[in-house]
């Protein structure tokens, strides 16, 4: 028999591999990615490599370090593998990097986890854990640099009245596969800010779902992406409303350039029959910049119970929006300048929403950078 269904795009989940088949991107929640590019994360390929340098800046207080399996509290999250990727790195993994904020902590710097790959010859399976006590308060920061093959599950636990700012950045180098499956269980009155950026890598993969241990609990679930020539890259986000009185907001902006850039963003939120009074809103908004790109987005409400606050969500994909460019030339300001304030401006609203002093102006430059390569080179 196949997995069962709960949400039409997420199954319950089995650590059977034999409950994986293979997949061949004629499945819904496939059909998106090049799996040829995968170099065989979703087949066979062995997940043998340990090629990644790790340093870590955490605040004192606060545990952030590699456990065995055995001694690790893998699983806290209720985590069952939905993919075929995310059982084989499951079944792989031998350690869990392990980041543990105690209770009524209050941390006034970030936790922050740099991740440095250097082969493509060897596919790595990893296992992160981000646990926050009840009623404390912090910001985690993960980037990803280097060169690597990629299989990672994430396992996301808050305490009640927990606060967290977790931010993943994928700066990788062009060549890197990251395949990224994470579970985010939000307590009684907690707060999750999910945030990912995403500028590099060949492909990157990321399946999100965020869930609820208690009532009133709320999820604010931020992304960020650009592509470029060839770059595949993919968010798939699920809110599974199982409690009443909870929220769940979601904002991603993307921009695309070049030949062959393809993005994809799937939303998701399911409302369960014992979730009355929730609200929850997803929003999608695409920036094509250039000839020969393509960005897919599929919002999706499933809901179960009429006793809600709020639910709506909103897709669009457009280029550069010609009144805007307009106002700024009639005004003296040359056309590479006007595209580039633009964008700007399409990004600046989200990048202040993530709350981290430390990110903004790296952000903003990256951005810069990521123009750099195409648009305004070409106005150059």
């Amino acid at each position: 028999m196949g997995l069962e269904i709960s949400s039409h795009l997420h199954p319950v989940g089995s650590f059977d591999l034999s409950d994986h088949p293979v997949p061949t991107g004629r499945e819904e929640v496939w059909r998106f990615t090049p799996l040829k590019r995968l170099r065989g994360l979703h087949d066979t390929a062995p997940l043998t490599g340990e090629d990644f340098d790790v340093k870590v800046e955490a605040p004192e207080g606060v545990r952030a370090e590699s456990v065995v399996v055995a001694a690790s509290e893998r699983g806290l999250s209720g985590f069952v593998p939905t993919d075929r990727v995310s059982a084989r790195a499951w079944e792989a993994t031998s350690k869990v990097f392990t980041i543990d904020v105690p209770a009524e902590a209050e941390l006034t710097e970030p936790v922050v986890v740099t991740f440095t790959g250097h082969s493509l010859d060897e596919a790595i399976a990893g296992q992160l854990l981000v646990k926050v006590g009840a009623h404390a308060v912090a910001t985690v920061v993960l980037r990803f640099h280097g060169s690597a093959t990629f299989a990672e599950n994430v396992e996301i636990v808050l305490g009640d009245g927990a606060q967290l700012t977790y931010v993943t950045v994928q700066d990788w180098a062009d060549d890197a596969v990251h395949h990224s499956t994470q579970r985010a269980v939000v307590g009684r009155d907690a707060n999750l800010k999910h945030v990912a950026v995403t500028f590099g890598g060949d492909v990157v993969r990321h399946d999100a779902t965020a869930t609820y241990s208690g009532t009133g609990g709320e999820i604010e679930m931020l992304g960020l992406y650009f592509a470029d020539e060839g770059q595949h890259i993919e968010h798939r986000l699920f809110a599974d409303h199982n409690e009443p009185k909870t929220k769940s907001h979601v904002v991603y902006k993307g921009a695309l350039q070049g030949q062959g850039a393809h993005t994809v963003w799937i939303g998701n939120v399911l409302i369960r029959k014992e979730a009355e009074g929730i609200e929850t809103y997803e929003e999608n908004r695409n920036l094509v910049l250039s000839d020969g790109c393509q960005a897919d987005s599929v919002p999706n409400l499933e809901i179960e119970t009429g006793e809600i606050e709020g639910a709506g969500h909103a897709s669009a994909t457009a280029r550069f929006d010609d009144e805007q460019l307009f106002y700024l030339r009639s005004r003296g300001v040359s056309e590479k300048e006007a595209r580039r304030l633009v964008v700007h401006g399409f990004f600046n609203d989200l990048i202040r929403k993530i709350g981290v002093p430390q990110l903004e102006e790296q952000l903003t430059l990256t951005v810069e950078a990521e123009l750099a390569k195409n648009v305004l080179r070409e106005l150059d």
